[in-house]
């Protein structure tokens, strides 16, 4: 398949930058995500790599060919719409075959590998159907094999299950996923969904104002963001803010507002400098009654409110002036009750101190 390169990418609407001096590589067979909130430039990369938008400055290459002046069609990418853009007053067989019909491909041919499109994607023996006789994840589907058709160098996806129920779309991130490892194709898609970025991703970045705050595997960017951007919007995530008081070694002591200490690595970090700490709400251990003195990554806090939702529990705790958050599996004891003592507790090596 092949390698999709974006050196310093700038695309300007007046005065707001919807891309911002991007530079990202998408490696070959890599299955890509972007992820950030509305307005942050994921959806505008993913237009400029189709051709659909020009770049004001910067490149785009695939394999080390410069596509940024080639024209839409001319690109061999294939894409996934949001709405899937299925032609209404078609069949299955004659939208998949649509792409192929304009590049004047024998009909013989064209039957073949749309034979083996529906193959790929479980669809086999729906071709006579037209879209509206299809569920949303047929419709899906179809619209996948659409764009693999014409064997595409690379595939984009802009935000490809959003239209899809809960249960629904998580079978499609599993199918999406097998395809996409079956036939090994560069895969750049766009989402909103943290969950869904982390569960199909190689490696995903995170965009905002034009420009990515961090890029990486998914496991990393989650456990070590770099800034509270990043550990704000990937998930869920306390922030202690205090100074630091000492350093041994290659741990620092961080002093809270209430006095309580926490630990955290001392790489760049000095005496009487501030520190920001990010802590995530599945790290934090509670347990019922507040007697227990306060130590190094150890508070007393409160129940304010314990939100029951199925499979966990969140749970928000005062804690002086803070209010933490914290996640517990639902096991086999009660909730427990607001207003009760709790003790929290963590181990140092998930405080990751980021950038403001």
């Amino acid at each position: 398949m092949s390698e999709v390169a974006v050196t310093g990418a700038i695309k300007r609407y007046g005065a707001v930058a919807a891309l911002d001096g991007v530079d990202l590589t998408f490696a070959d067979g890599e299955f890509f995500g972007l992820l950030g909130p509305s307005g942050s430039g994921k959806t505008t990369l993913l237009r400029a790599i189709a051709g659909f938008i020009d770049l004001d400055a910067g490149e785009i290459r695939i394999d080390g060919t410069d596509i940024s002046r080639i024209p839409v069609h001319q690109r061999n990418i294939g894409m996934v719409f949001q709405n899937y853009a299925l032609f209404p007053h078609m069949s299955v067989a004659e939208n998949i075959a649509f792409g192929l019909d304009v590049r004047g491909v024998p009909a013989g041919e064209i039957k073949e590998r749309v034979a083996e499109s529906l193959n790929l994607v479980r669809l086999s023996g729906l071709e006579q159907r037209r879209p509206k006789q299809l569920s949303g994840g047929q419709q899906q589907r179809v619209a996948l094999a659409r764009a693999l058709v014409t064997r595409p160098k690379v595939l984009l996806l802009d935000e490809p299950l959003s239209a899809l129920d809960k249960h629904l779309r998580q079978e499609m991130q599993v199918e999406l996923r097998r395809i996409q490892r079956q036939i090994g194709i560069t895969t750049i898609f766009v989402t909103h969904d943290q969950e869904e970025a982390l569960t199909l991703s190689d490696r995903v970045a995170i965009f905002n104002k034009g420009r990515v705050v961090q890029a990486g595997g998914p496991r990393e960017v989650y456990e070590r963001p770099v800034n509270r951007f990043a550990a704000g919007f990937l998930g869920e995530a306390n922030f202690i803010e205090g100074k630091v008081a000492a350093i041994h070694g290659d741990e620092a002591r961080v002093t809270v507002e209430d006095g309580s200490e926490i630990v955290v690595a001392a790489q760049g970090l000095s005496v009487g400098a501030n520190a920001l700490v990010a802590l995530r709400p599945e790290k934090i251990g509670i347990e019922p009654g507040g007697s227990q003195a306060p130590r190094l990554n150890r508070v007393i806090g409160r129940v304010q409110a314990a939100i029951f939702s199925g499979s966990s529990l969140t749970y928000r705790i005062s804690v002086g002036h803070r209010l933490f958050v914290v996640f517990e599996q639902n096991k086999s004891r009660a909730p427990l009750p607001e207003q009760s003592p709790v003790t929290l507790e963590w181990v140092t090596a998930d405080n990751v101190v980021v950038e403001p």
